[in-house]
Parts: C-alpha cells; sequence; structure tokens
C-alpha cells in the first residue's frame, strides 16, 4: 500500500508541474528544475532501508501554504492556526510548513501534534537560544524535517543546565535540537545550520536521522549527533567537535536498528571518545571522512574502560568505497563482529590497532595506508582478496589471534606461544601487502594459506619476534613471500606447500640499508630488496624457485632500479659480495642458523630441509650476465579481480608502473601478467 500511495504521489506532482502550479519541491523557497525534483524522487525510492522514514513528499510543499513565524528577541508573532506563542515558547500543534526567521533569546520551539502527517520547519535565518532546555524540542509528532533555507545561517544554542522535569530520564530531552520522532535535516543550497550543546548533546533523535543536502556544524560537551535507530547521510556537509563520542547510534533493543550509514558528502569529526560508533552497523559506501579521536595517534589508552576508536561497530562495519582519514587514540577500524573493506582510499594513524575485528577483517580492495599502529591489522580470521595494503606497527605488522581486542593494553592473544587455535586463519589470496613491524610481521596463532598476491615484510630486529610466526601450518602455493627481520625465531612456510621457499641466516646482523640480491645460475635476478632496518635472516617463496636448481646470494652493492618499500625494480644491479650460495633441495630449504629465541618459531620452523652451502666472501663476474623483468613493490592503478589460478599468483596481482610488464626476458616460469619478478639486470662492473 505504501508503495502504491508513493506512486500516485508522484504522479501527481508530475501532473503540477507540466500545469506550472504552484509546487516548490527540493528547492523549498525556490524553484528547482524538474530534473532535480526526478533526482530526488528517485533517489528515496529506491533505498528501501529508509522506507519508513523518507518519502518524496517530505520534499514538497505549497508556498501558499506555509505559515510564518516571526521570532524576535523581545515579542515572536504568528498568526498561524497551528501555532500557539507564550512568552517566548512557540508551541506547534498541527502538520504542515513553518518558516522560522529572526532571533529568539532565552526562548524554545515545542512540537507537540498527534497528526500523522510531516511537520516541517523552515529556518531561514533563526538564531534561537535557550538558557535551561533545547531549542527545538520534538516532543510528539510522526515525523519532522528541519530545511535549511539557501543562503542562511542558523544557530541553536542550548544552556548549561536544563530545567527539572517530571518525565522520567528515558523522555528527557538531552540536545539543543531534540526529537522523539524520526528528524530529517535537509538544506537548499548554501544554507548552514549551526548547533551548540553546551548540556549534553547537539542533535539527538530518539528514532532516526536522516541528513540530507545539508550543512551542519555541531559542537557538544557530550555527543555531537545522535540517532538512536539510525543514523543516515546523504550528499551532507557535516562538521562535529564532541567532548563524548562524535556521532552514534545507539538502538540496543531492536537488532535491526542501531546502525550508520554513509551514502555521501563529507564528515569532520573532533572527539574525545568514540567517532562514528553504532551498536550494530556501518557502512560507508563512498564519501570523503576525516576522524580525531581522543587527541590522535600520540595518545594511548590508559584503561580497558576507554573507548576513544574512530570508527566503531557492534556487529560489522563495510567500507564500498571513499576517502578516510583517521587519526585516533584507539582502533582506527574496529567491530566486535566483522570488518569487509571493498574499496576506498584509508589513512590511518592510531595508538592501538589500525585494524580490528573480533571474528574477521575482509580487504578485497582499496588502498589502506596504516603510517602508525601498535598492531597493523588483528582480527580471529584475516584475509587479504585484493588491493594495496601498507602498514607499520610497534608490535605485530598483521596478527591473527581471538579473543576481544587488548593489544596496547599489554595483553597476549589467546592460547599462549605455541597453542595452535582452532579456527584463526591468514588467508593471502590477492593484492598487495607491505608490512613494516616492529613485532611479527605475520603473525597467527592459527596458520597462513597463501594462494596468490605479494607480501612484503620489514620484520623486528630482535630474536623475540619473527618475520613470520605462525602456531599452525604456513602453506604457499603461489604469489610472492619476501621477508627479512632477525634470525632468533625465523621461520618459513612449511613443507606441505605446493610452492618453494628458501629461508636464508646470516652469520652476522647486518646494516639497515645492507641490499640483498638472489640471482640463479644463470645470473638472471630474482630478487633486489633493500630491508629498512638492520637484518640477520630472509625468507623468500615465488615461481622462480625451483628444486635442483642453484641460487647465489649477494649482500651489499647498488641498484639503479626504481625502489617502492625497499623492493627495486627495473635498473641495473651492481653486485657486492657474494654470501653463499644454495641448492633448494626441497620444498622449504634453509641456509645457516638461528640465533636463538623464546617462543614457537624458534628455529627453522616446520619441515624444513637441509641443503649444501657455500660461504664465499668474493664475488664471481661470470655468472652475472643476463637481464631479467622487475618485481614491483606497489600496484599503480586498479587492482584485478577474481579467484587466483591454483598453484600461481593469481587476483591482486601487482602490475608495475602503468600496470604493464616493463621491457626484459622474464625468466622461465613466469607468473602472469601483473606479477613480475624481480627484473634488476645485473653488472659486472
Amino acid at each position: 500500500m505504501k508503495r502504491k500511495i508513493l506512486i500516485f504521489s508522484l504522479v501527481g506532482l508530475v501532473v503540477l508541474l507540466l500545469v506550472g502550479g504552484m509546487v516548490y519541491v527540493a528547492g523549498g523557497l525556490r524553484n528547482n528544475n524538474s530534473n532535480d525534483i526526478q533526482n530526488t524522487t528517485t533517489n528515496v525510492s529506491q533505498k528501501t532501508d529508509l522506507s519508513d522514514h523518507e518519502e518524496a513528499t517530505d520534499y514538497v510543499w505549497n508556498e501558499n501554504e506555509v505559515e510564518k513565524i516571526n521570532l524576535n528577541a523581545d515579542k515572536t508573532t504568528s498568526n498561524e492556526a497551528g501555532v500557539t506563542v507564550d512568552g517566548q515558547v512557540v508551541t506547534i500543534d498541527s502538520a504542515g510548513t513553518y518558516q522560522l526567521q529572526g532571533n529568539l533569546t532565552d526562548g524554545q520551539i515545542v512540537v507537540n501534534t498527534d497528526d500523522k502527517e510531516v511537520v516541517r520547519l523552515i529556518l531561514a535565518g533563526a538564531k534561537i537560544s535557550c538558557a535551561d532546555g533545547p531549542t527545538i524540542v520534538v516532543e510528539k509528532a510522526k515525523k519532522v524535517v528541519v530545511v535549511v533555507a539557501d543562503n542562511s545561517e542558523n544557530v541553536l544554542t542550548d544552556g548549561s543546565s536544563y530545567k527539572a522535569v517530571t518525565n522520567s530520564d528515558e523522555d528527557e530531552a538531552n540536545a539543543a535540537l531534540y526529537s522523539t520522532a524520526d528528524l530529517t535535516l535537509y538544506g537548499l543550497g548554501e544554507g548552514k545550520l549551526v548547533v551548540n550543546g553546551n548540556s549534553n548533546d547537539g542533535i539527538a533523535s530518539k528514532d532516526g536521522l536522516v541528513m540530507r543536502n545539508v550543512s551542519v556544524q555541531v559542537k557538544a560537551v557530550d555527543d555531537g549527533i545522535r540517532g538512536k535507530d539510525y543514523v543516515t547521510v546523504k550528499n551532507a556537509d557535516i562538521d562535529v567537535e564532541a567532548g563524548g563520542d562524535g556521532i552514534k547510534s545507539d538502538n540496543e533493543e531492536d537488532e535491526q536498528k542501531g546502525n550508520i550509514t554513509f551514502y555521501s558528502g563529507t564528515v569532520k569529526v573532533v572527539a574525545a571518545k568514540d567517532g562514528l560508533t553504532a551498536v550494530s552497523r556501518v557502512e560507508i559506501k563512498d564519501g570523503q571522512i576525516e576522524i580525531t579521536t581522543g587527541g590522535g595517534s600520540k595518545n594511548s589508552l590508559t584503561s580497558a574502560d576507554e573507548s576513544m576508536k574512530a570508527i566503531k561497530a557492534g556487529k560489522e562495519l563495510i567500507i564500498d568505497d571513499g576517502e578516510i582519514n583517521i587519526d585516533s587514540a584507539d582502533d582506527s577500524l574496529h567491530s566486535n563482529g566483522t570488518i569487509v573493506i571493498n574499496q576506498g582510499k584509508i589513512v590511518i594513524s592510531s595508538g592501538d590497532d589500525g585494524i580490528h575485528a573480533d571474528t574477521s577483517v575482509e580487504i578485497d580492495g582499496g588502498n589502506i595506508d596504516i603510517q602508525k599502529s601498535y598492531e597493523g591489522v588483528e582480527s580471529s580470521v584475516i584475509t587479504f582478496n585484493d588491493g594495496v595494503t601498507k602498514i607499520v606497527s610497534s608490535d605485530d605488522g598483521v596478527n591473527v589471534a581471538g579473543g576481544n581486542d587488548s593489544s596496547a593494553l599489554g595483553r597476549f592473544g589467546q592460547g599462549g606461544f605455541d597453542a595452535v587455535e582452532e579456527g584463526s586463519y591468514l588467508y593471502i589470496n590477492g593484492g598487495y601487502l607491505y608490512l613494516n613491524a616492529g613485532g611479527d610481521g605475520l603473525d597467527s596463532n592459527g596458520s597462513v594459506v597463501m594462494t596468490g598476491g605479494t607480501a612484503v615484510v620489514d620484520g623486528p630486529t630482535n630474536n623475540g619476534n619473527g618475520p613470520l610466526d605462525y602456531n599452525g601450518a604456513f602453506d604457499i602455493s603461489g604469489g610472492y613471500l619476501l621477508a627479512v627481520g632477525s634470525s632468533g625465531m625465523a621461520q618459513a612456510p612449511s613443507e606441505s606447500s605446493t610452492q618453494n621457499s628458501v629461508l636464508v641466516n646470516f652469520d652476522t646482523v647486518q646494516a639497515a640499508g645492507t641490499l640483498i640480491n638472489i640471482q640463479d645460475s644463470s645470473g638472471k635476478s630474482i630478487v633486489t630488496y633493500m630491508p629498512a632496518k638492520q637484518f640477520q635472516s630472509i625468507v623468500f617463496s615465488g615461481v622462480e624457485i625451483k628444486q635442483g636448481e642453484t641460487y647465489s646470494v649477494y649482500l651489499g652493492g647498488s641498484s639503479t632500479g626504481n625502489k617502492v618499500d625497499g623492493w627495486y625494480q627495473d635498473g641495473v644491479y651492481t653486485p657486492g659480495e657474494l654470501n653463499q650460495t644454495l641448492t633448494v633441495s626441497g620444498v622449504v630449504t634453509k641456509v645457516g642458523q638461528t640465533t636463538g629465541g623464546p617462543g614457537g618459531g624458534m628455529g627453522f620452523g616446520r619441515g624444513m630441509n637441509d641443503t649444501t652451502t657455500t660461504q664465499n666472501n668474493t664475488w664471481s663476474s661470470d655468472t652475472i650476465t643476463n637481464d631479467s623483468q622487475a618485481t614491483s613493490g606497489q600496484p599503480v592503478g586498479d587492482m584485478p579481480s577474481g579467484t587466483p589460478p591454483a598453484g600461481g599468483p593469481g587476483g591482486g596481482n601487482l602490475p608495475s608502473g602503468d600496470g604493464t610488464m616493463p621491457a626484459g626476458n622474464p625468466p622461465s616460469g613466469t607468473p602472469p601478467t601483473g606479477m613480475p619478478p624481480d627484473g634488476t639486470s645485473s653488472s659486472s662492473n
């Protein structure tokens, strides 16, 4: 029945437009063209999540039926039938459209009606203050739409304390703009609404809150904007400064409610506590979001009772697209359930975890740059399918561990050092992952499965951590894995893998910036890499590592290639010293000895084969002659999608430069296009 009513109303609207009637739509006090009207009605009718809140007719009114309320510090007046003025208190008791203009000092606008139709309040240059209560309070209504008129500035300011009321706290107003009914903020052109919440919250709805095409600035001593059932933002410009949470939805009684959905627009939040927080779901479809919480990442939590997260969801956090910049004292992206990132550009600086979910994190695309964190990404199950993810962490870069968030407060994950957590997995199926970790690089209390993509780890310098640290198994069947760091807990992938790996432990610690070059017996470079920190081990796995083949490992030298995250593309490698040669004799081949360290992962991991090793401090130039392709350190452009082929690099492969293979002769066993091997050519001079 609701759909039929909407269709009939739209048909009527079109007829009125054709005959040149007096209907005003989406422009309020000015005419808009029919295209604007059509776009507005189409958007509303297609959004089923707001079918109980928003209708096309909400934004349609007759100019001749607008009732005028003239606000005045001395005497507020209105001759309209639905308006009662008692001193400085204006009460609206009927549905309709009301225009408020002027200054109301220590007064209040009250909406209290049993009518089932919408109440529209057009703010056309209204400045309202109230010393002991909200400036606008909706005590009873079916729905209220606050319209901000074009080229108008409107200011709502409440006092620092409210007068006592007789009703329960559950129904007590606590915001400068307060509604017990569904509330919509709707903007026309260049209008602006400024809300100062000096007692508690800035804007609050006990039901749902929609902000569409509106510019809103809120400053509140507690929460900035609150919609109990939901908060939905569509093409709005929102600026919040809050002593509590920035924007929140907190209906805990109905599991379908308590949601924040951001379709488009811009949001800037500076909050002492959480930035965006919803007890159920946060979904970001597009737009620009900037959030600072708890004074930023220079601060950190001192108590488990504190929450200063940037974006927090009780059940699920979904990011479909958009640009997000975060500086948070607590987790930047957090869910008590799941997190899915499909696209978007996300820059994070966190005093705790960059991304944390209790159940799972899935990254299917986008460009994620975690510039500062305690742990980069943490969850029981973590999946990288596509996209570019870069992480700087003071502890683990990627941490697969069960249980609730606890990292920055110094609590270990569940299960201890060697216990295998059943159901805990790290999956790397595609994309590009770079880690600069002070603790473990890739850390799983369960197992690791890698089928494609590229993972690069600049790991720890202390022997109590390792570039790779897993308690179960690490099965690799495709992609490229490069991990450097300390040797005390160095591990390589498991022998149950179907792609070969090598682990080289050096006799002494090598200085940061010392080039590592691995090349095959014909002199073709497989990888040329410059670690960001001192190191004593390197793990490499790729399709170029073949059983029965001999490889040379060089330290030092130089390269003319383009360095991306330490991995050189193209250019010419001039060797330093030949450190050693090795022959790959099994799925996992080790060279050298660990220096020892505590906990699981000590030694060479599970199922490694020894191999004959030749130590050599002199370099022979007669094996270094051929060119090869460059391994890209960072993709440029969109990542490919799809499931990676079995045993190969697969989805999320790294394009080099403009996304095409660089010139040169690739070594045998070239992976699929978009994931080239090193490509650094060699020179004897």
